[in-house]
């Protein structure tokens, strides 16, 4: 699996003009799931998103995780960010899942998040999404589980 995690002040998913997910201060991760992913790559995913330190402590320094602050995990399926980008000017999709293994993972990682953490907010599997964030910092990361 695959995440880009940003840090931000607000964010809020849409569709069809209606918002579906937002939070405050915390982090938007968008998510890409791989062909070999598992649920438990989606607990290990989650963990690190919950425990990783990007949030400035009172020296304002990188030294505390959404669950020290109790921020907000807003979770967007995005299946682009598995692309290969190697080559070219068009991105090639091979390594993505297929769309019913993605569902199947993303389902699971919302009902860990939301039995995991008290507040938590979801984008929409195979939607067209709008999405709006205020990326402080901007602090942006890209984490993954590996299969290599």
């Amino acid at each position: 699996m695959i995440t880009i995690i940003q840090r931000v002040t607000f964010a809020k998913v849409a569709v069809n003009h209606q918002d579906i997910g937002k939070i405050d201060t915390g982090i938007l991760a968008l998510i890409g799931v791989e062909k070999p992913d598992t649920r438990q790559d989606a607990q290990k995913l989650l963990e690190r998103m919950l425990n990783y330190r990007i949030f400035a402590d009172e020296n304002d320094r990188m030294n505390l995780s959404l669950r020290d602050i109790g921020g907000g995990l807003l979770l967007v399926p995005q299946f682009t960010l598995v692309a290969d980008t190697q080559k070219g000017n068009r991105p090639s999709f091979t390594s993505a899942a297929p769309p019913e293994h993605g569902r199947e993972i993303f389902a699971y990682l919302q009902e860990l998040a939301l039995a995991t953490h008290p507040s938590v907010a979801f984008g929409q599997f195979g939607a067209d999404m709008q999405v709006s964030l205020v990326n402080n910092g901007p602090v942006t990361f890209t984490l993954r589980t590996h299969h290599h």
